[in-house]
């Protein structure tokens, strides 16, 4: 931060507040008139910047998961009384990291459609990256996913939410799954990765998901498809499928300011004939299928608390459980996974 003669302005008083939880960190400059807040949650702040025999400055930034946020401030001689807004850009160039990397905002997600509600197929968004289905990794991790980047090969991706990594470290893709929409931000990270994103040779997704606020916030969803809506098989024929989505998440207040609450629950019901080709054989006239059902539950709840100047506390407990019938080579088999995070 500078005065009309760019001179820097040291010993100011900054104050950043967040708009939705009005969490307060307090802070002030040092000799060279810059500051550092640490680490602050993804979301809108409002950072006030006052100095004796200046005008108080305000101005509001957006925080990005995994990204540096910069605010540059000149003060006006002035009383300190009179407030001076200044407007900004809502989403800033960083400058500040060397880093290869996509951030994906939580209005992005809700209205980007997403085929399944995987939480993983949101990274297909940025360039050379791809979907690795689990089986390709161990006949255990069917109903999973894993994410290629530049075409290498999935296993050592990181994937981190909230902080937490929650990567499978035997065979590869992920431990647990995260509804779609509890998700708050979703980071890709290609290149140049800080220390904060573990040890990898490929690439790491950072997720952060949703917390409550003084509002009270919340939706309902569903999705229905059925075979009768979409086009025929090869050779005409019409197999059976239909396919069930839903859920609802709410967040909102406990004790406004310092307490909040977020609950998030979908479920998916697919219920599939899957054709057996014998064509060629002598086992033709008889080939035909089986029925091939899907479900899968994926809960998350989690409790923010504000201890002040900055700091926070919470607690995240996460329920996934899917049933599938897979095969890895050797027959198909009933898979039944079940996994609690807390």
């Amino acid at each position: 931060m500078t005065d009309p003669t760019g001179a820097v302005v040291s010993n100011a008083k900054v104050l950043i507040t967040s708009i939705s939880t009005g969490q307060k960190t307090e802070l002030t400059s040092n000799a060279a008139g810059a500051f550092g807040s640490g680490p602050l949650s993804p979301g809108n702040y409002k950072v006030q910047i006052s100095a004796k025999g200046f005008s108080t400055v305000s101005q509001q930034v957006t925080v990005q998961v995994g990204n540096t946020a910069t605010v540059n401030a000149n003060l006006i001689v002035g009383q300190e009384s009179t407030i001076v807004e200044v407007q900004g850009s809502v989403v800033q160039v960083n400058t500040e990291q060397a880093i290869v990397q996509g951030v994906l905002t939580s209005a992005q997600i809700e209205n980007l459609p997403v085929n399944g509600r995987n939480f993983l197929d949101l990274a297909q968004l940025e360039p050379g990256v791809q979907i690795q289905d689990g089986q390709n990794f161990d006949p255990t991790k069917a109903g999973y996913s894993s994410i290629s980047f530049g075409g290498r090969f999935g296993r050592t991706a990181r994937i981190n939410v909230d902080g937490v990594d929650v990567s499978d470290e035997t065979v590869g893709t992920t431990t647990a799954d995260v509804p779609a929409s509890a998700i708050d931000e979703f980071q890709l990270s290609q290149s140049s990765l800080d220390l904060s994103q573990d040890l990898t040779s490929s690439g790491a997704i950072n997720v952060t998901t949703r917390s409550g606020t003084n509002a009270l916030h919340g939706e309902a969803f569903g999705f229905f498809r059925d075979h009768s809506m979409g086009a025929a098989a090869p050779g005409g024929n019409d197999f059976y499928n239909q396919r069930s989505q839903y859920g609802a998440r709410l967040g909102g207040p406990i004790i406004k300011n310092k307490l909040f609450f977020f609950g998030d629950g979908e479920r998916t019901r697919q219920a599939s004939f899957a054709p057996v080709v014998l064509v060629g054989t002598p086992y033709a006239s008889v080939g035909q299928g089986f029925s091939s059902p899907f479900i899968e539950d994926n809960l998350i709840g989690k409790l923010d608390y504000n201890l002040g100047n900055g700091a926070k506390a919470f607690y995240r407990y996460s329920y996934f459980k899917n049933s599938l019938l897979a095969t890895f080579g050797l027959g198909f088999s009933l898979y039944d996974n079940k996994d609690i995070t807390r």
